[in-house]
């Protein structure tokens, strides 16, 4: 399923069969705001925070050793923002009005941010690859291996 067409039905179906959904947000584990239905500067502002809160909720997740992370959920006054992972490459972000059944809301939210990540991870749409949480370093130059700034010098290094 291409990814437009994700947010036409699984993203839109959503919201129309769960109305405490206020706006839906997919993005890139990198925080590039692949589609959305809300307002396109607090889209791309969320994107950019939801991955921050996967990243988190991941490494507390791993801390813990509390198994795979599931969602990550803000509650505020007026309801709460729920970021489900979607895939290997992409997040799912939901806005909620308060008083949402988030029991069930999660159960029909995974199963969209499944079929959506799907879709994502097929096309690599908007987003990196993820690395493994284990991955090794990249290489660092050790510090004696680094040119030195010459006595006297201005701006020549060498």
């Amino acid at each position: 399923m291409h990814v437009d067409t994700v947010m036409e039905t699984e993203l839109r179906g959503l919201r129309r069969r769960r109305p405490e959904v206020a706006g839906t947000v997919l993005a890139g584990r990198d925080g590039l705001l692949i589609s959305s239905d809300l307002p396109t500067t607090d889209a791309t502002h969320l994107a950019a925070l939801a991955a921050v809160s996967h990243g988190v909720g991941q490494q507390v997740a791993d801390t813990v050793r509390g198994g795979s992370f599931r969602e990550s959920v803000v509650h505020t006054s007026t309801g709460c923002v729920i970021t489900y992972p979607a895939g290997r490459h992409a997040l799912l972000t939901l806005v909620t009005e308060a008083g949402s059944d988030l029991a069930g809301l999660h159960e029909e939210a995974r199963a969209v941010a499944e079929r959506a990540g799907a879709a994502v991870d097929s096309q690599r749409v908007g987003a990196t690859p993820v690395p493994e949480v284990h991955a090794a370093l990249t290489t660092r130059t050790p510090v004696g291996t680094l040119a030195r700034r010459r006595p006297g010098a201005t701006t020549d290094w060498g």
